[in-house]
C-alpha cells in the first residue's frame, strides 16, 4: 500500500483507481460435471477456506471476474465434490484454468505463468522420488540396489531443491515468488534465503505476514549463527527439576545442545548417530543436552529410555511453541547447535557422519 503525502492527491487518485481499477477475468473449464454445479473463489485464513465468490458451471465451463488482488499470496479455486483445486494468483487480465483431478492448469498472466511452470517441474520430479523412495523399501533389494536407489533419490532431492531456488530467485520480485520464499524458505541455508528477502519490493513486503515472519525469523539466526555467543534459557528435566543450558555449557569442552521429540521420525532415525558420538567422545570432554519438543511428558521419557538417551534432557513440553526452539530459530528438528566452552557456537545442523567427524577434528 501506497502512503501519499498530501491528502488532495490521494484523493484524486483513489477517485481515479475506482473509476479505472484494473480487472481480472478466470476463464475455467471442468470435465464431467454438470450444469448448475458450483465452482468456489476461496481463500484460507486461519485453517479454513472462506468463501470470495461462486460460478455456476456450465457446458464444462465457468467464469470468475472481480478487482484484481492486492495481498501477496495466491487464492484457490475448487470444486468440492470431486476434490479438484488450484491456485490462482488474482492479477489483471485474462486468467486461463484448466481444473482437474490431477494437476490444473493456471496461465495467462505472469505470476500465474511463472507458478504453473514451476509446479509442472516440480510434479514431474517429486514423482520420480516417491518412485525411487518406494525401492527403497522394496525387501527384496540387494544392499547395493538399495544404496543405489538412495543415491538417486538424494540427487533427485537435490534437484527439486534447486528447481524450487531458481523459480524463486527469477521471480523474487513478483508475487509467484515471494510465496513460494515464504513456503519453502526452511529448505535452504539462511545465507542464501537473505539476498532474496532483500530483493523484495516494498510493495508486496508490506502488510504480508509471511514476509515479516520470514524476517524475524532470519534476525533469530543471525543472533544464533556461527560465531555468536549461545543464547541461555531455563527449562525442566524429565523429573521436573528447573535446569539452565549454562549448567551444562561450561562443564565440557564441547556441548551438543540437540533438538529432537519423541514423536519425530527423522529424530529416533538420527539417534543411533548421536548416542554413538556421546559413547566415543564423552571421556573426551564432549557433552550432550537434549531440548524436547514433546507436549506428553510420559512419551518423551520413553523415548529417553528406548533410544539408550544417557545425557541430561530439558523440555518446557509446548512442542513446536518450545522457547528454547525459538530463541535458536529452529523450525525443523532434528537440529543440533554446537558450542564450545566459552560458549561460542562453532557449528549448527550436524547429522549422521558429520557429527563425529567435527568431533574427531576437534578432539584430536
Amino acid at each position: 500500500m501506497k502512503t501519499f503525502l498530501w491528502m488532495a492527491t490521494a484523493g484524486m487518485l483513489a477517485f481515479a483507481s475506482c473509476q479505472n481499477k484494473p480487472g481480472y477475468t478466470i476463464n475455467g473449464t471442468i470435465a464431467d460435471v454438470a450444469d448448475g454445479e458450483m465452482v468456489y473463489l476461496q481463500n484460507f485464513v486461519d485453517g479454513q477456506m472462506i468463501n470470495l465468490d461462486s460460478a455456476v458451471v456450465k457446458g464444462g465451463a465457468f467464469q470468475f471476474k472481480g478487482d484484481a488482488d492486492t495481498i501477496a499470496a495466491s487464492r484457490i479455486v475448487s470444486y468440492a465434490p470431486k476434490g479438484m483445486s488450484s491456485p490462482v494468483f488474482l492479477e489483471a487480465g485474462t486468467i486461463t484454468m484448466e481444473l482437474n483431478n490431477e494437476l490444473s492448469k493456471v496461465s495467462g498472466t505472469v505470476c500465474n505463468d511463472a507458478y504453473q511452470k514451476f509446479i509442472e517441474e516440480f510434479y514431474a520430479i517429486n514423482k520420480e522420488m516417491r518412485a525411487l523412495y518406494e525401492q527403497t523399501q522394496n525387501d527384496s533389494l540387494s544392499e547395493e540396489q538399495r544404496k543405489e536407489a538412495e543415491e538417486q533419490l538424494n540427487v533427485k532431492d537435490s534437484l527439486s531443491r534447486e528447481i524450487i531456488y531458481n523459480t524463486i530467485s527469477s521471480n523474487i520480485t513478483n508475487v509467484a515468488g515471494v510465496q513460494l520464499l515464504t513456503r519453502f524458505s526452511s529448505s535452504f541455508p539462511s545465507e542464501r534465503i537473505q539476498p532474496l528477502v532483500d530483493q523484495i519490493p516494498a510493495s508486496i513486503a508490506a502488510n504480508n505476514e509471511g514476509v515479516a515472519q520470514l524476517k524475524e525469523h532470519l534476525a533469530t539466526l543471525a543472533k544464533t549463527a556461527v560465531g555468536q555467543k549461545f543464547v541461555d534459557f531455563t527449562m525442566n528435566t524429565p523429573e521436573g527439576e528447573s535446569v539452565k543450558l549454562s549448567d551444562f555449557i561450561g562443564k565440557n569442552k564441547y556441548t551438543l545442545i540437540d533438538f529432537w521429540a519423541s514423536w519425530c521420525g527423522p529424530c529416533r532415525a538420527e539417534m543411533p548417530n548421536v548416542v554413538a558420538a556421546y559413547k566415543k567422545y564423552s571421556a573426551k570432554g564432549f557433552g550432550i543436552v537434549g531440548v524436547s519438543l514433546d507436549r506428553d511428558a510420559e512419551a518423551w521419557k520413553k523415548a529417553i529410555k528406548d533410544l539408550n538417551i544417557t545425557w541430561p534432557q530439558m523440555s518446557d513440553l509446548k512442542a513446536w511453541e518450545c522457547e528454547g526452539a525459538k530463541l535458536y530459530g529452529v523450525r525443523a528438528i532434528p537440529a543440533t547447535v554446537l558450542v564450545d566452552q566459552e560458549g561460542n557456537i562453532i557449528a549448527r545442523d550436524l547429522r549422521g557422519e558429520d557429527i563425529a567427524a567435527k568431533l574427531a577434528e576437534l578432539l584430536k
